[in-house]
């Protein structure tokens, strides 16, 4: 009996000591990141013993993959509200508003245009125009240097994930040598440190995992690829440009059966990196693009307006603003040689979207141009243009549009050769002056219009507009000093209702007009219709009666192109989408396409936020359901410390009757 005693006794010592150790352990791992509260529990064996205990981690496996997923989700717009917000700020700043710079563009040529022959007001017409580069160069830059940023922490987050999964590998082959014996405390401790870095993963991206053989953890991307796999194997994360070395993509570099990186679901990831990718490609990539198209419409549309007027030296207006020409990216997998560069087509300014293009060819002097986002994915239907002299533009299309492209291409290409062509991403910072002459600001119109002195009716002839001074296809014969090829044009009333006498360098003409008495250069019809310019008659003239056009020489106070200059701050030039109608409002003005942007932006920052709150609630809630079997509870630890110290000075209580009991059966026999 004694004997039995003895061993309940030892027994129950034994247990009750495996349990304070156990609780103790749980207190001492309070703090511990990555611990799972271990319990002890024992079986009952032959002889009423109590049997060896089994230590096993409190783990609620649904509720430990449901917070890996909201960890995804809450570090996902973490991240991206955090960088939204720093651009939303760098763009709501007073001092960083494009609009103000704009309207002070606009301002100074409206003070030029009210005194046209001020060499003063020209002057500062410049400087403003040099602020305004200025600030969109300052723009661009805030840019860029987040986009650096981003690569600089991408580059972080690629290797702490890689970090990781390595880890974790190598956890599971260290899980999988106690064969399924995860009783010691070691082994759980292997389970912890895997379980930790898991979660740890799972704020750098979206993961789901897999139970495998022995013990191992399979680790799958959201999207599905594999991280890690059995026996321990794993693939890691890879960054490159393809074919823009500063636009950097995640790769997943496969280590076991091949060679060929696979490319990973920007659209699924969630995590940090998820987050930095969606900020670049929502917020970044768009804010650089708009900026290089206001840029480039703006601009455009000053040359072509100022190439309509008479400079102060009383030649035909040239560019005020150079255009810059970009070198377009080849894809890694290009064979030919060629080489693409492309600048915007002059007049094409409000053809371009704030986008970036894919140049593909299709035979050897074949090419599909297609506008991509972000992304990469295209955008409408691409076009199909000719390759024409080494040319490709509006000139060369065969169906579609150009965009606004004008493209050189040198070397030979392969078919299915493709270019990215990124000139709205880099026009901001690279726009400059052309001229530093204030005399260069084409003020005046280059023709006059006047009625004959003998006239006898009270019509009267408009100041004519101007639409095409190139030499090569207009009336303005390009000399220096400028003139019309053809000369004074006169205009003379016939007898005949609706009928003039049109006279110039070509000839004497005779035509009869449809009323109104509008365009009437057209209205004449070839080759007086390219002259460039036209012009209305208003009234009703008498027979003989005489209008004269002529080139505006000496006019150095005529202020009519500068209102035109004037008039573009409310055109609209801006294109807004790529794909559209022929009813649809498209365009905007200048100041509307960046107001618009910078909106988009606080808005896109703000709805993160919103759904951030969300998921930071339910990444809390799933927190708290995890911990409530998991996490140590020192209230609960510490009744259990004092209920197993009760449990073993009573098994050792058993153990001392046990004794006394011994000795009284040996007393007894003596």
């Amino acid at each position: 009996m004694s004997f039995n005693l003895m061993n309940i006794g030892s027994s129950g010592i034994r247990a009750s000591s495996e349990l304070l150790q156990t609780t103790s352990k749980n207190i001492a791992n309070l703090n511990t990141k990555g611990y799972v509260r271990e319990r002890t529990e024992h079986t009952t064996m032959i002889n009423n013993q109590v049997g060896r205990g089994e230590t096993v981690r409190l783990l609620n496996e649904f509720a430990q993959r449901q917070l890996n997923r909201d960890i995804s989700n809450k570090s996902y717009y973490e991240q991206f509200v955090t960088e939204a917000t720093r651009v939303d700020t760098l763009f709501g700043e007073e001092s960083n508003n494009l609009n103000q710079s704009i309207n002070a563009l606009f301002n100074s040529a409206q003070e030029a245009m009210n005194v046209p022959s001020s060499s003063v007001n020209r002057s500062i017409f410049l400087t403003k125009a040099q602020n305004m580069l200025d600030q969109m160069d300052r723009l661009s830059g805030i840019v860029f240097d987040q986009n650096n940023i981003v690569n600089e922490q991408l580059d972080i987050y690629a290797d702490e994930a890689n970090n990781l999964i390595q880890q974790i590998g190598d956890l599971n082959t260290e899980i999988a040598a106690y064969n399924g014996n995860f009783t010691s405390g070691e082994a759980n401790t292997l389970l912890n440190q895997r379980d930790q870095a898991i979660r740890d993963l799972a704020e750098l991206v979206d993961i789901e995992t897999l139970d495998g053989a022995n013990g191992s953890k399979q680790v799958f991307l959201g999207s599905g690829q594999s991280l890690v796999m059995e026996n321990g194997t794993f693939n890691l994360f890879s960054l490159a440009g393809d074919p823009d070395p500063n636009h950097k993509a995640l790769k997943l570099d496969v280590r076991v059966g091949q060679a060929t990186a696979l490319d990973v679901d920007l659209n699924t990831l969630k995590g940090k990196v998820g987050g930095l990718l969606a900020f670049r490609d929502e917020i970044l990539v768009p804010a650089q693009t708009k900026l290089g198209q206001i840029g480039l419409a703006l601009t455009d549309a000053f040359n072509q307006q100022n190439h309509l007027g008479m400079d102060l030296d009383g030649n035909i207006g040239g560019d005020i603003f150079t255009l810059p020409t970009v070198g377009g990216y080849p894809y890694s997998d290009n064979t030919g040689s060629a080489q693409v560069t492309a600048t915007l087509e002059a007049g094409m300014g409000s053809s371009i979207p704030a986008e970036d293009f894919r140049i593909t060819f299709t035979g050897a002097n074949t090419v599909e141009i297609a506008a991509v986002d972000s992304k990469g994915n295209v955008i409408g239907t691409p076009s199909t243009a000719n390759v024409t002299a080494g040319v490709i533009d509006s000139n060369t299309l065969l169906t579609g549009e150009s965009f606004g492209l004008q493209m050189a291409v040198t070397g030979a290409a392969n078919v299915g050769d493709s270019f990215l062509v990124k000139l709205n991403s880099g026009a901001a910072g690279n726009l400059s002056l052309a001229t530093s002459r204030p005399e260069s600001l084409a003020l005046a119109s280059p023709i006059r219009t006047s009625a004959g002195l003998n006239n006898t009716s009270t019509a009267t002839i408009s100041a004519g507009t101007v639409t095409n001074t190139d030499p090569a296809t207009s009336n303005f014969d390009g000399l220096s000093p400028p003139g019309l090829s053809n000369g004074q044009i006169s205009l003379v009333k016939t007898a005949n209702a609706n009928e003039y006498q049109l006279n110039d360098g070509n000839g004497t003409t005779t035509f009869t007009i449809t009323p109104p008495a509008e365009n009437m250069l057209a209205q004449a019809g070839n080759p007086y219709d390219a002259y460039g310019f036209d012009f209305n008659i208003e009234g009703t003239p008498a027979t003989g009666d005489t209008f004269v056009i002529e080139f505006n020489t000496g006019g150095f106070d005529d202020n009519r192109n500068g209102a035109e200059l004037s008039n573009l701050q409310s055109s609209q030039l801006v294109r807004q989408n790529v794909v559209t109608t022929a009813t649809a409002d498209n365009l905007s003005t200048f100041n509307e396409a960046y107001s618009g942007m910078v909106t988009e932006i606080g808005v896109v920052a703000n709805q993160a936020k919103t759904n951030g709150d969300a998921f930071n609630a339910l990444a809390a809630q799933s927190e708290a359901w995890y911990e409530s079997m998991s996490g140590v509870n020192l209230d609960e630890e510490a009744a259990n410390l004092l209920r197993f110290q009760q449990s073993y000075s009573a098994a050792a209580q058993v153990i001392t009757v046990a004794r006394t009991v011994f000795d009284t059966l040996l007393s007894a026999a003596r």
